[in-house]
């Protein structure tokens, strides 16, 4: 037995969590979420809290995430995620069009990136990115997806990188 799956969620004020056999839904503030839990993993709620039971002890490993993904569905309704990017490199800026991203990364042509709905992207100074969204989930992916049109090089630096992330750097070959 899992002892994060043992664990109630809190629900707090203006959030509200619906059970229907494997069918949950968090709707806060922010957004509405629903997410399909595994077989043999049920949840209750019970006044203000939320309890994650498991009826079959194979599925004990799916106790505990079933909980962690509840928890942060309802964290996302209230508070939201967000992952900062970061653009380095000359000529190297980013732009929002419509609900298209554009990004001039060294290549002939624009990066066009799509961004997919539930997600906000908000560029400022042409280098910086803010990803958000209730998504955990999707949150994280968007911000890889974009990562990976031109990931941070060791070499010189540029490239798009997490806000915060350190590259470490190589030195480049030497003429004899």
């Amino acid at each position: 037995m899992s002892r994060v799956g043992q664990k109630p969620v809190e629900i707090p004020s203006g959030v509200t969590v619906t059970v229907n056999g494997a069918d949950v839904r968090v709707k806060g503030p922010k957004e509405e979420l629903a997410m399909t839990m595994a077989s043999g993993v049920s949840a209750v709620v019970d006044g203000g809290k939320l309890v994650v039971k498991v009826s079959d002890e194979e599925k004990g490993n799916l106790h505990g995430l079933t909980r962690t993904l509840i928890a942060n569905m309802i964290e996302g309704v209230t508070k939201g995620y967000s992952k900062g990017l970061e653009i380095q490199g000359v000529g190297f800026k980013a732009a929002i069009q419509g609900q298209k991203l554009q990004m001039w990364l060294g290549f002939p042509k624009p990066v066009e990136y799509t961004i997919p709905d539930g997600i906000k992207v908000v560029v400022t100074e042409g280098t910086a990115m803010l990803v958000s969204g209730a998504d955990k989930q999707l949150v994280g992916d968007v911000s890889a997806r974009i990562r990976s049109y031109f990931p941070a090089e060791p070499y010189k630096g540029k490239g798009i990188r997490y806000k915060g992330e350190y590259v470490r750097r190589k030195v480049g070959k030497t003429v004899a």
